[in-house]
């Protein structure tokens, strides 16, 4: 078993879409409403897709001031043989 930073990630990049009413409309401070309530949008394998779907659930709920769309990528936070 080699490095994990020899490690090669493919090109795949997975992009998860996810949603939810704010507890404020602070935008320096996300706190969601109700965990239990979050919208997954789903997963993406690239930046475009995330993107296009993070765009229709936003512009679905529009009039509703607290309710906001993130873009999470995931393959950042992806870590390929952690220590264990």
């Amino acid at each position: 078993m080699g490095n994990p930073t020899d490690t090669k990630i493919n090109e795949q990049l997975l992009h998860l879409v996810i949603g939810g009413e704010l507890a404020t409309v602070d935008p320096d401070n996300v706190v969601f409403k109700d965990l239990e309530a979050i919208d997954f949008v789903g997963a993406f394998g690239s930046y475009d897709e995330a993107r296009a779907a993070w765009k229709g659930a936003a512009q679905r709920t529009v009039d509703n001031a607290h309710m906001r769309y993130f873009i999470i990528h995931a393959h950042q936070l992806l870590v390929p043989n952690p220590k264990k």
